[in-house]
């Protein structure tokens, strides 16, 4: 049996700590300073709000009743300009501390608003163009439904500037008909945010429209439940093994403090195990789904999910026994609508316990002892949807010391008329195609493994040439190459060297004399397939290496940089790493890539089975020995009844 507990992530009071999320009162707060410092009107809008969070050794000397200084990062947008704004607001002294206009043509534009996305069909059927397409392909443009998306640069001297988004179609034949079995294909409009028009309609070709439908409850694809599969019971009688005080969580040895915030979502704060640091701050900063179709009217479908549509406030309200299982901990979210005014986000985040199999097992041959450990995992995590498709994001703490991110993408294929076998295209269903495309997220890991002065070594597994000291051939040994400046730290993943990094202390040591570390470990699946002088290569440019590693600067956030739509490219990590710091013994953070690359399956339609992207990080010499000899064995009765 399930049970779930609800508790808020965000305070209701005066904060605990200077990593609170901001409560609705701080919000109104905002707001109300915001306003009376002349920065609202009528046509401007909030795009971001979230807690700007003190420099780390702020928070890292920070003791129970010292006090706290609570600031605001806010981005604004007036939509009848289309004028970004980035400001820090002092809640704590009630005024704007810092404020910059926002150069869209030379940096980009603030992310896109839910409400410039709200008019586009009105645009659509004020376009004689866009409505003699539609009327040319037999279709009544009422029924179409817009999906306007980022737009990307591309070159187009009459975007510059401007806040453009380009619109796809679908057509949706009843209210229950999903559209997205419908492409509209072959035409494409270009529509000005804050002309509040449509500028431009590539009509290209005409192509078939895909009839059949996509619900997977209605034909053809509905089929009667099975009843063969027996309900599997998860429960805790005597309760979960975490505690909550606020927003730091502590499980077996691990103690850490989890935020959220629009851009990012759930973000992990000073993790720790037996008291002894190991990350800083852990969130994904960013992800980037590119495309492969390179058609007239969909060359330019990259989409930055964070850094241009801030996916976190789609994040879905979690239900009991579906999304998570077990004893359950949620936590409602509460961040700012478009309007600067607080709003609360239902069981936004879960927190669980999971069992995970054999932890560890021997039968020894010599002195008769058989021994076996149950692992577990504590499980903090959090699902949104954004357009066709939904990604939740788990991050899981081992009993022995390992961290775990997994990425986890389903919901609906994003499709295309289907060109025929020699496109850029897998068919669905008849004359239904799914273009190929990637899906890759960028990890931003403030790593403060034994404290925050940290070294990155590449360590590859080599053979040894045959020689007197191997003479038969069979050695092999690790191979380590110290990373000791930010231009030698952009790397790729290579698992026929079983590559991985270490992230050392070199100021600590076992009781061995080793230098304790973590280590990342990649999947190393296919970075960025682009070409390199692509527009999205320049925009994404992160994309194109598993690993970076830079030197700790609070103002160093997005590995995309700050104001990804309608970048021209070469901000965040590019930028970043081009100073060429000493990263050698410093305060470092490692920018790990991942993801899918996926030419798409007929078994992913209508609806796609969960795939899976990740990273994990494993202790190395951080501990003198087995750091799960503790775990005590389950009871006979739970593992040896027949």
């Amino acid at each position: 049996m399930s049970t779930a507990f609800v508790e808020s992530a965000t305070n209701t009071g005066i904060p605990d700590h200077p990593l609170t999320p901001l409560s609705a009162e701080e919000i109104r707060a905002v707001r109300r300073i915001v306003d009376e410092h002349g920065l609202l009107g009528e046509s401007v809008r909030f795009v971001f709000v979230a807690l700007e969070e003190p420099h780390k050794k702020t928070v890292q000397t920070f003791a129970h009743g010292d006090p706290i200084e609570r600031q605001a990062r806010v981005l604004l947008l007036d939509r009848a300009t289309g004028q970004g704004s980035n400001l820090v607001v002092s809640v704590t002294e009630g005024k704007v501390v810092a404020l910059e206009s926002v150069d869209a043509a030379a940096n980009g534009h603030v992310p896109i608003l839910d409400q410039e996305f709200e008019d586009i069909e009105a645009f659509l059927l004020d376009c004689p163009d866009w409505l003699t397409a539609m009327t040319r392909r037999g279709l009544d443009p009422a029924d179409v439904r817009a999906v306007p998306l980022s737009a990307g640069v591309f070159g187009h001297e009459d975007e510059v500037g401007r806040r453009i988004v380009r619109v796809l179609a679908f057509y949706q034949y009843d209210a229950a008909d999903l559209p997205w079995a419908h492409p509209i294909d072959g035409v494409v409009a270009y529509v000005d945010l804050t002309a509040r028009r449509v500028t431009k309609v590539i009509d290209e070709i005409e192509l078939p429209l895909p009839t059949e439908r996509g619900q997977w409850d209605a034909e053809p694809h509905a089929a009667a439940p099975r009843t063969d599969l027996k309900p599997i019971e998860i429960t805790q009688p005597e309760g979960a093994s975490f505690t909550v005080e606020g927003n730091q969580i502590s499980w077996a040895d691990w103690k850490f403090r989890f935020g959220f915030d629009v851009r990012e979502g759930l973000t992990l704060h000073q993790l720790s195990i037996a008291d002894r640091p190991v990350i800083y701050r852990a969130s994904i900063a960013e992800m980037v789904v590119p495309y492969a179709d390179p058609s007239p009217v969909r060359y330019w479908q990259n989409y930055f999910d964070q850094g241009e549509y801030l996916f976190g406030r789609y994040t879905n309200s979690l239900e009991l026994g579906c999304d998570c299982l077990g004893e359950i901990k949620y936590f409602d979210v509460t961040i700012a609508d478009e309007d600067g005014n607080p709003k609360l986000m239902k069981n936004a985040i879960c927190l669980h316990e999971e069992d995970y199999g054999v932890l560890w097992k021997h039968t020894d041959m010599f002195n008769g002892m058989a021994e076996v450990r149950r692992s577990r995992r504590l499980v903090i995590s959090f699902f949104l949807t954004i357009g066709n498709y939904d990604y939740g994001f788990y991050w899981y703490l081992y009993l022995d010391g390992t961290i775990q991110l997994e990425a986890k993408a389903t919901g609906i294929v994003f499709a295309s008329a289907h060109r025929g076998p020699d496109g850029f295209s897998t068919e669905m269903a008849p004359g239904l195609g799914a273009p190929f495309h990637q899906h890759l997220f960028s990890a931003r890991l403030d790593m403060a493994v034994d404290g925050d002065v940290n070294a990155v070594e590449e360590v590859d597994a080599v053979a040894v040439p045959m020689g007197p000291d191997n003479p038969w051939g069979n050695a092999f040994r690790p191979q380590r190459t110290r990373l000791t400046r930010e231009s030698e730290a952009m790397r790729t993943a290579d698992n026929f060297k079983a590559r991985v990094w270490h992230i050392t202390n070199p100021d600590k040591q076992n009781r061995l004399g080793q230098t304790v570390g973590y280590a990342l470990h990649p999947e190393g699946q296919p970075v960025l397939l682009a070409d390199p002088s692509s527009s999205i290569a320049q925009r994404a440019a992160f994309a194109t290496k598993h690993l970076w590693v830079t030197k700790y600067d609070p103002a160093e956030r997005y590995p995309a940089g700050n104001y990804v739509n309608q970048n021209p490219g070469n901000a965040g990590l590019p930028a970043y790493v081009a100073q060429d710091r000493d990263i050698d013994g410093q305060d470092i953070v490692v920018w790990h890539t991942f993801g899918l690359t996926h030419f798409p399956r007929p078994e992913d339609w209508p609806v796609m089975p969960v795939d899976y992207a990740g990273f994990k990080l494993k202790p190395v010499s951080f501990f003198d020995r087995n750091p799960a000899l503790n775990v005590p064995a389950a009871p006979k009765a739970h593992c040896c009844e027949s």
